[in-house]
């Protein structure tokens, strides 16, 4: 009977191999889709201006040539706009501790919300939410009014990195919250009641059970704030008039020289621009789905 049965299960699991191929088949398919935006950024930037044109697009270039991807680095100062790379280390400065607070909150948040229920935490958790779907443009006067009005060493945190790590942890805090307490929410409370008996505080319990399991959790949002805050572009040209500390997003928006435009450096910039985020999920989109699964057995 045990024979059977899993002779059963090896056939009942057994996929034909003509399925297979076709599943292939289509993963190829989609991939090569959704790459081929990255082609033309990269064969166009490798191009020189009198090879770019709209017919000879899809051509790859004649050469390996990387004066676009160093003038859009560097700039130009004889046609008179400035290089990415100042910008580049500004969405370092700014992406890496912006990540790094709003993931803590959020997590302390969903520990709080999941484990440690009290009066009013389902209202609260509802009211956090709604700050997902204010729109950006909605509240920028009024941010730039608030942040212009909070001193910071002799100044205000208008136009400051600081200022825009305020800003996105503030704005990372709903979405970081919901999936930490989806995640919170699938983890036995048996584990929670057991370290109180031991006479774990509560935040005794969040540094010695649930941060160490939370590895997962971590991942998938450190992944969606590092993506939203380097690709944010509204924030980013609207709380920083000096150009010393704006980030890539408008560094990129500014590389377009004072008379023409020079695709093939524009399309560099583009590809430099995109390329650490694509780093990231090609490194840890199989712990960014992992997480995410992790976390949607409750909640």
């Amino acid at each position: 009977m045990t024979s059977r049965s899993s002779e059963l299960g090896g056939r009942s699991s057994y996929v034909p191999r003509w399925r297979r191929l076709l599943l292939y088949l289509t993963l190829i398919a989609f991939a090569v889709a959704y790459l081929i935006p990255v082609y033309l950024l990269l064969v166009t930037g490798m191009k020189s201006f009198a090879e770019v044109s709209l017919t000879t697009m899809w051509d790859p270039p004649t050469g390996l040539h990387f004066d676009s991807f160093t003038k859009a680095w560097y700039g130009s100062k004889q046609e008179g706009f400035r290089g990415l790379n100042n910008n580049f280390l500004n969405s370092v400065y700014l992406a890496i501790p912006a990540t790094v607070f709003s993931a803590m909150l959020g997590s302390i948040n969903g520990y709080i919300l999941s484990k440690w229920k009290f009066p009013g935490a389902d209202l609260l958790f509802t009211l956090l939410l709604f700050g997902m779907f204010i729109p950006y443009q909605s509240i920028l006067i009024p941010l730039v009014q608030v942040m212009s009005r909070i001193p910071w060493f002799g100044g205000n945190l208008y136009s400051t990195i600081p200022g825009l790590i305020l800003v996105h942890v503030i704005y990372g805090i709903p979405i970081t919250t919901l999936i930490f307490r989806n995640y919170y929410a699938a983890i036995p409370t048996e584990l929670v009641e057991a370290s109180r008996i031991d006479g774990a505080s509560i935040f005794g319990v969040y540094r010695y059970i649930l941060f160490p399991l939370s590895i997962p959790g971590f991942v998938v949002v450190m992944i969606w704030q590092v993506t939203s805050i380097w690709t944010d572009f509204l924030f980013a040209v609207t709380l920083t008039s000096n150009p010393d500390v704006q980030p890539i997003t408008v560094g990129l928006n500014n590389l377009a020289g004072s008379y023409i435009v020079e695709w093939n450096v524009q399309m560099a910039g583009a590809f430099m621009a995109a390329l650490p985020t694509l780093i990231v999920y090609i490194v840890l989109g199989r712990f960014f789905m992992r997480g995410l699964l992790a976390g949607s057995l409750k909640g």
